[in-house]
């Protein structure tokens, strides 16, 4: 689905402000209200609003170390996998990717001590293979959506 410039700037203001309201969404850019409840209403049915929940730092719930783990699994397994991995707090996202491994996932971990507990517990599963553990140092770049907002709505591919 693409963005309009009115759909974009509307995700702007949901990033800076994501507990503005319809009716001071609908004044700050100079629209209907009903204008801005049907763009929501759009967005969130195509699939571009996934949510309005809050944006939880792991870091502030106690797990301040970051890793990407780089999965093997066995061929036939995949479905496996994913059901295991998902039944672990610690694993925030899984990806299956190309190119070395079949899977990364990005974990926290409350040390580097218990990230150890955690790679036991995500390896510790017969459909697992290899594990490749990579630790974050920083996150110069955190993730962010704006900019590519701003690129979709004016139809631009870069």
């Amino acid at each position: 689905m693409g963005i309009d410039e009115l759909d974009g700037r509307l995700l702007e203001l949901l990033a800076e402000e994501p507990r503005v309201g319809v009716l001071e969404a609908s004044r700050r850019l100079q629209v209907a209200r009903g204008t801005v409840q049907a763009r929501l209403d759009r967005l969130r049915s195509s699939g571009v609003i996934r949510g309005f929940g809050p944006d939880v730092d792991p870091a502030a719930l106690g797990y301040p170390v970051t890793a990407f783990a780089t999965l093997e699994i066995k061929q036939g397994q995949g479905a496996d996998v994913r059901a295991h991995l998902a039944t672990v707090p610690e694993v925030l996202e899984l990806h299956t990717i190309t190119g070395h491994g079949d899977m990364l996932c990005r974990l926290v971990a409350r040390s580097n001590g218990d990230l150890q507990r955690v790679i036991d517990r995500v390896v510790g599963f017969d459909g697992i293979m290899r594990a490749s553990t990579a630790i974050v140092m920083e996150n110069p770049v955190p993730l962010r959506i704006v900019p590519l907002v701003r690129q979709a709505s004016r139809g631009t591919g870069g």
